[in-house]
């Protein structure tokens, strides 16, 4: 169980990361996808780092 919780820790930090590069994005003027295209896949990408983040603290705690 230990190795699921460190693959969960993984995909919550990718998806986080992704998650910055798009907050970034939305600052630079000019970008090609419109901001609200922006905000929703850094939405998007932010929740399922956020339950993966949540599975990866339960199963490395309770499990």
């Amino acid at each position: 169980m230990k190795s699921a919780a460190v693959l969960f820790f993984i995909f919550s930090a990718i998806l986080l990361l992704g998650t910055f590069k798009y907050f970034l994005e939305l600052k630079r003027p000019g970008v090609y996808p419109p901001k609200q295209v922006l905000k929703k896949r850094a939405a998007a990408l932010a929740g399922g780092g956020g339950i993966c983040l949540l599975v990866a603290v339960m199963l490395s705690y309770f499990l």
